[in-house]
């Protein structure tokens, strides 16, 4: 799950991101909080975020034509933290989750997370979820359940899918995050979905497509565990 701030602020964002992670870090799923000082760049990610929590008094690109635009590329939650009163009704128009005041009150502003977060489990488990990348022929959309293995090529990604190859610029310690639990960091170059493992040795995995991937000797005992706690999970 991947979670973007977008607040010129810095002060403040760093408070949001602040009351975000001590939040998130309570449950089992770990988030990617990513940070934005203005519209622009949080239109430029090549990551879309499953959630969005955005000022609307920005410099440059405002919070309501960055939603607009957002609206066109992705269906992420938007939440409004601002401190105008006057955009509620302007805030639904583009489909937002919430609209809160500033000051956060710290308490509300859980009750809010937790209820995008349930909204968010509610579209779907993370086997029908998905994420949008944005790749050199523009936007793509990826199931989870799509994926056997991503792969680090020259600061790319290569996500190996059943729909075939998507290459993107990311870092893979965040595509690790965004994906969760049901993938695994096998090897500094690989990691590979617990779902689409055929068999294993102490040297490499076979996927179910066939492909043959690296598994760190140094990986190998967590990756066990991992794989026996996914199948125990899967079987209930």
């Amino acid at each position: 799950m991947t979670i973007a701030v977008c607040d010129d602020d810095e002060k403040i964002r760093k408070h949001l991101v602040k009351m975000i992670r001590s939040f998130t870090d309570r449950g089992d799923d770990p988030a990617l909080i990513l940070e934005f000082s203005g519209g622009e760049k949080l239109l430029t990610c090549e990551v879309q975020p499953d959630i969005v929590i955005m000022d609307i008094g920005m410099d440059g690109m405002n919070g309501m034509e960055t939603a607009a635009k957002l609206r066109e590329i992705s269906d992420p939650i938007l939440i409004f933290v601002t401190a105008l009163k006057d955009y509620v009704f302007e805030a639904f128009d583009v489909g937002a989750f919430h609209y809160l005041l500033k000051p956060v009150d710290e308490n509300k502003f859980f009750e809010v997370l937790e209820r995008a977060l349930g909204e968010i489990k509610a579209r779907g488990s993370k086997k029908n979820a998905g994420f949008t990348v944005k790749t050199l022929e523009g936007f793509r959309t990826v199931k989870c359940n799509d994926i056997y293995y991503a792969e680090n090529i020259a600061r790319k990604i290569v996500l190996h899918t059943k729909e075939g190859d998507i290459s993107y610029y990311e870092k893979m310690e965040h595509l690790e995050k965004q994906l969760g639990n049901g993938f695994f960091r096998c090897h500094r170059g690989y990691l590979v979905s617990l779902d689409k493992v055929k068999q294993y040795d102490g040297r490499e995995i076979e996927l179910v497509n066939g492909d043959i991937i690296l598994l760190s000797r140094q990986k190998y005992s967590d990756f066990v565990q991992a794989y026996m706690k996914y199948m125990v999970e899967e079987e209930k």
